[in-house]
């Protein structure tokens, strides 16, 4: 058994600064907040340098000295590699804007980026002797925790809004998880799991609920900050549903500095929602540090459909200490991203992906972001998951080929 080279020192109350011991099963803190992983980042520092990650693996367990896991028998692996960065360089042109890279999480194991935080979730829980799991989805994250637990041999209940897309409610039960649909959202199905803790004996993998997803999503800054050559970008715009991602990096790039391997430049975060649901870009606008949750909640990016975060002061703290935005954008802007990026670029985003498009289009022209600034964009999961108009068109063999036809179609 090989013994992970980890500096985990303790966990840490978001909110309130409380520390609790590692190594020890934690859900929220004992003020209802995320906990924070905590590390001895001197000695990380000390232990590896940049140079070290060349002989290893492009997968983000090249970072395992800044994450948690302390035994390699609990690492559970399904092909974790880099995900590469797009350029967008014909929107670019068109837009008349800096440099736009698109970072493709539907590269990762079950396409989406919810490997990367279920992947620790779930090796931890092994660690910690977890037999059961459970957690409210709005699809990809319930496919993650499936499918690593299936491998893992840890027993699985996920449950899932009604109109959660198909093929995400058929992949999750595939992959071996009991799989429910409610007829609510997903903060409802999340009170389902919150409510039976005690009865069914699961533990709550809910977003923010327990400690080590963070750290996975993590892995998004540390990968970023690498393949820009130790830089950061200007903007990043993230698509913020639980906002799980965009506290982990956030959280990457104060670890990095902190090691001397970045420098004090941290990219402007930009939360992107959907005009449907949209509880951070209330609380940003209105300058408060929680979010109301919010009613009625409805969007095509399914992902994003998320009424009320637990996390939701450590993501608009992120984006104003960094001095970046919340941002709106309507389905009907989704949709035309969502096409364009497609055609122009031959990438098929996921509609949260064209969401993070959509948003850098409108605020390009509204002047907050600005057009020397070089953006990355987050596509969260693979298109091929999501149902995309029919646009083919028919022949009949058994009538002459029209191949005027042919040549006008669109």
């Amino acid at each position: 058994m090989e013994e992970y080279p980890t500096f985990v020192t303790h966990l840490e109350c978001s909110y309130t600064g409380k520390t609790y011991p590692a190594d020890q099963l934690h859900g929220l803190s004992e003020a209802g907040k995320p906990l924070l992983v905590r590390y001895d980042l001197e000695a990380l520092g000390k232990s590896i340098n940049k140079e070290d990650l060349n002989s290893r693996l492009p997968e983000f367990w090249r970072y395992r000295e800044f994450l948690p896991v302390r035994k390699s028998e609990n690492v559970v692996r399904l092909g974790e590699l880099m995900t590469p960065l797009l350029p967008a360089s014909k929107m670019q042109q068109q837009l008349g804007c800096g440099e736009i890279l698109i970072k493709d999480e539907g590269r990762l194991p079950t396409g989406s980026f919810k490997a990367r935080g279920l992947a620790l979730a779930v090796a931890m829980a092994k660690e910690l002797g977890v037999k059961r799991m459970a957690m409210p989805t709005n699809g990809n994250a319930g496919a993650a925790l499936a499918a690593y637990c299936s491998r893992a041999d840890i027993e699985t209940f996920v449950f899932c809004p009604e109109d959660t897309p198909r093929v995400n409610v058929e992949e999750i039960a595939f992959q071996g998880a009991r799989t429910f649909l409610a007829n609510g959202y997903i903060n409802d199905c999340g009170r389902i799991v919150g409510e039976g803790k005690e009865t069914m004996g699961w533990f709550d993998t809910s977003t923010l609920k327990e400690p080590y997803r963070i750290e996975g999503k993590k892995t998004m800054g540390l990968e970023l900050a690498e393949q820009l050559g130790w830089q950061v970008p200007d903007v990043i715009l993230y698509p913020t549903g639980g906002g799980t991602g965009l506290i982990g990096m956030w959280k990457a790039f104060a670890e990095l500095e902190a090691i001397g391997w970045i420098g004090s430049k941290r990219p402007r975060m930009v939360a992107v929602q959907a005009e449907g649901c949209a509880p951070i870009v209330k609380a940003f606008d209105e300058g408060t540090r929680h979010a109301e949750p919010w009613q009625n909640a409805h969007t095509i990016a399914a992902g994003i459909r998320v009424p009320a975060a637990v996390g939701d002061f450590l993501i608009l703290d992120a984006v104003r200490e960094s001095k970046g935005f919340a941002v709106a954008v309507s389905d009907e802007a989704i949709n035309r991203a969502h096409q364009d990026c497609a055609r122009t670029e031959g990438i098929l985003l996921c509609p949260e992906g064209a969401a993070a498009l959509a948003a850098l289009r409108q605020e390009l022209e509204s002047g907050r972001i600005g057009k020397d600034e070089n953006v990355v964009l987050f596509n969260c999961a693979t298109g091929l998951k999501y149902p995309m108009p029919s646009r083919h068109h028919k022949i009949d063999l058994k009538q002459p080929i029209d191949y005027d036809f042919i040549k006008s179609a669109r």
